[in-house]
């Protein structure tokens, strides 16, 4: 079995990466190697065209290549809420949860987790057109196995852009070089509340992996509590999970960011979840309609 992520080096979907190496999928029956495949919507693409069997990507992210939840499932969740963080440049002096500061600035997002940004500001009463939040992608950002946080905050870095928004180890890089100020992370509070049930990282596969083969399935989820569990248990278990797979600063950082991270470590895809995921989805052109059952879009195991 194979399984795809859109960002490796991160701790965006490292439950995936860890269930991976240390065995967890193994264990149960379930032999799986990890792949890097990006940018996204060619990591959604490769699971229906059947290059690969499964993804770790946003709990959203299979629309891109899957209209209106057709023909896919989401499997079980990575961790819960929304996990992308703004950071912007330190010598601005922007407070963190201060987002009318950000009037006329340049922020670096990929398309995909830009329209999040763009959806938390309106929500918190930002018109971003009217303000002049410029929410761009800087050149070369979008590129086959480019990590978009680590790239950003080079960009950041040079002074080519104001500030991004992007995943926990770009951010965690800004901010520990003295280059960055963290001013939003949603999934601990800031912003608006709804933004952080508008997504997070999970696992999907096809909708006929799912009735064919619903053993596997469920051995996968299951591989995925079995995971949160050792990683809570053992934290040593991180560092082992990135060796030789993580550059050396970066894996000298997963650590930290995973115990950051162990408080949202659920696999729960709950109804309340799935219907503000549904909305936000519609609200951005995801969906044709933000009505959807819960057996439509999760897996029933």
């Amino acid at each position: 079995m194979r399984i795809a992520v859109p960002d490796l080096v991160s701790n965006s979907y490292f439950p995936v990466i860890a269930a991976t190496r240390l065995g967890a999928f193994e264990a149960r029956g379930v032999p799986m190697s990890v792949e890097h495949i990006s940018p996204l919507p060619a990591c959604v693409q490769a699971l229906r065209d059947g290059t690969i069997d499964f993804i770790g990507a946003s709990a959203h992210a299979p629309l891109l290549a899957f209209p209106d939840w057709q023909g896919v499932r989401l499997v079980c969740a990575q961790s819960q809420g929304t996990y992308w963080f703004l950071v912007m440049r330190a010598d601005l002096g922007i407070a963190r949860g201060d987002l009318a500061a950000l009037r006329g600035r340049h922020i670096a997002a990929v398309p995909f987790v830009g329209a999040a940004l763009r959806r938390l500001l309106i929500e918190a009463g930002l018109d971003p057109q009217a303000q002049g939040i410029d929410i761009m992608v800087p050149p070369g950002a979008l590129g086959p196995g480019v990590n978009f946080g680590v790239a950003a905050a080079e960009a950041l870095r040079r002074g080519d852009i104001d500030g991004f928004f992007a995943n926990g180890m770009g951010a965690e890089l800004a901010v520990r070089e003295g280059i960055g100020t963290l001013v939003i992370d949603v999934r601990r509070g800031d912003g608006p509340a709804a933004a952080f049930s508008y997504t997070m990282p999970a696992v999907a596969t096809t909708e006929r992996m799912v009735l064919e083969r619903p053993e596997v399935v469920r051995a996968v989820r299951d591989a995925m509590v079995d995971t949160h569990v050792a990683l809570k248990r053992d934290r040593a278990l991180a560092a082992r999970a990135v060796e030789g797979l993580f550059p050396p600063l970066e894996a000298s950082l997963i650590d930290t960011l995973v115990m950051r991270d162990l408080p949202y470590y659920d696999v729960a895809l709950s109804r309340p979840f799935v219907l503000a995921m549904n909305r936000y989805a519609f609200e951005v052109g995801m969906l044709s309609r933000p009505e959807f059952e819960h057996d439509a879009v999760v897996a029933s195991l």
